[in-house]
């Protein structure tokens, strides 16, 4: 199975919509909040939300459904 992780932070809008969207599409996904350890904090800091897929950065910032439903059925683009 593809490994879906989203970096987030807690107060964060951006944030909670984002994790919204991806749960609906991907239930299973790995919620990290970036504040727990310094070394992701400074990977992520100003960047959250960030959505990795197997390791790749997939989004980041604002997240809107369509992108997040293409990513979940596997489409990297809708060509």
């Amino acid at each position: 199975m593809v490994a879906w992780v989203l970096y987030s932070r807690c107060g964060c809008h951006l944030c909670e919509a984002a994790e919204d969207i991806v749960l609906a599409h991907r239930p299973e996904v790995v919620v990290i909040d970036v504040d727990r350890d310094a070394q992701t904090r400074a990977l992520f800091d100003l960047r959250v939300p960030v959505l990795e897929i197997d390791g790749a950065v997939a989004i980041e910032g604002r997240f809107d459904e369509a992108t997040v439903a293409r990513l979940a059925a596997g489409r990297v683009s809708d060509a």
